[in-house]
Parts: C-alpha cells; structure tokens; sequence
C-alpha cells in the first residue's frame, strides 16, 4: 500500500527507507535509525543515477535534486575528507568557502577511489547519510531550507527522498550560507562564416569561390598556342 506521506517527485514510486534495506548501501541503512525525521526511497535503474540522466528519466525536477560531493582538504602534510552537499542546480565553492572553512591550504575534489573507500558507498551514489563521524558535513543553506531534496542512497540503484531539515540535522551536519555556487552560464557556440551551399549541378566551382590557378603546363599551354587558333 503506498505510504501517503511519500512526496510525490516525478514518476517513482517512494517507499519508507526503512522498509526497503536491500535499496540501500549497509552505512546508510544503519543510520537511518538516529536520523530526526522520515526518509524515502525509490529504485531507480543503475546506468541513469547521474544527475542528469535521472532528471531526464523520471521526471524530477533538478531544483528538487541536491548533490553530494567529497572534498579532500588538505594542510600541511594532513588531508582531511569532507562531504558538500548544494542543490543540483549549483556547484559547491570548493577552493574558495569550503577551504577557508576547513582551514586547508588547498581543497580539490577528492579521487574516486579514496572517496568510494572513505564512505563504503558507490560512485556516483554517495550520500551524506552515514558517512563517517569525522567527515564534516557541510549543507548549503539552500538544502536545509528545502521542503525535501532527492539525494544518493550510497548505491547507483536507488534515491532517496529527506526532507532538508533532516539533513541539517545529521551529526555532523554545518549548514553554510553560500555554499552552492550558481552554475556558469554555457559559452554560445562560435559563429558560423556565412556560407552559401553550391548549387546541385555546380560541380566545378562553387558560388562565391574563385576558380583555383591552372597548373604551370596549362598557363604554358595557353600562353604558347598561336594567335590566330580560335578565330574563324
């Protein structure tokens, strides 16, 4: 029986998280428990869990999408791991907030393998419910503020639905204002020389072309022919 709390997001079908284990990644099953507030899941298949893909196949907004990004800061000769979270429709300002705010020399995105071995979830599934303790847990004020997001659910093969005071509300959630960047604007493709197409029967020379210089033997030919050959 479908829950009648479940948001209504697109074409999924969204069930209890707890009710559905086998959807979710073991770190973020075991953290449903301590979590203040409900959270859902839908199953969705594993190849369209990118952002994009998802979007475009279900039919969930991108506003209502918020994406989750692990940060490597590092300082001295010490990395420090963190998770950013900003809606899908930013960017996370990673080498400007989220460094000074980590107090790092340097902060980048973290290598896909350090942050799929740091979490103990999937790639291009990674979900600020049930990352270590020690991971910060920065959300963009935006997040937190959201009636609910769609997030990972530590798996490529589902999504979960949580409300965004849920998320500001993780252990070691801190909520920052400006966190999400706006997205920059795409660059319009480069002009196009105006060119007329050549005729279909134009097989010689096309309009607007200047017919290419004859070879050295031809300009000798014409040159060394006789005056009068061509006249009557």
């Amino acid at each position: 029986m479908p829950d009648p709390a479940a948001p209504v997001l697109g074409s999924l079908i969204w069930s209890p998280a707890a009710e559905r284990p086998e959807l979710l990644a073991p770190p973020v099953a075991a953290a449903l428990p301590v979590l203040a507030g409900p959270v859902w899941v839908a199953e969705i298949a594993d190849d369209l869990a990118d952002t994009a893909a998802f979007t475009e196949a279900y039919g969930v907004p991108l506003a209502a999408s918020a994406n989750c990004v692990v940060v490597a800061a590092r300082r001295g000769g010490e990395t420090t791991l963190a998770a950013c979270l900003v809606l899908a429709t930013t960017r996370a300002d990673v080498n400007g907030l989220v460094r000074r705010h980590l107090g790092a020399r340097k902060a980048s995105f973290a290598p896909q393998d350090v942050a799929v071995a740091g979490s103990g979830m999937a790639y291009g599934g990674i979900t600020p419910v049930g990352l270590p303790a020690a991971w910060p847990v920065l959300v963009d004020a935006a997040v937190a503020d959201a009636e609910v997001v769609v997030i990972g659910s530590g798996t490529r093969g589902s999504k979960l639905a949580v409300p965004g005071a849920v998320l500001a509300a993780l252990p070691a959630a801190q909520v920052l204002e400006g966190l999400g960047q706006p997205l920059p604007l795409e660059a319009p493709p480069p002009a196009q020389p105006l060119r007329l197409d050549r005729a279909p029967d134009d097989s010689d020379v096309g309009w607007g072309e200047r017919p290419a210089e004859g070879s050295d033997d031809d300009r000798r030919y014409h040159e060394d022919r006789p005056p009068h050959w061509g006249s009557d």
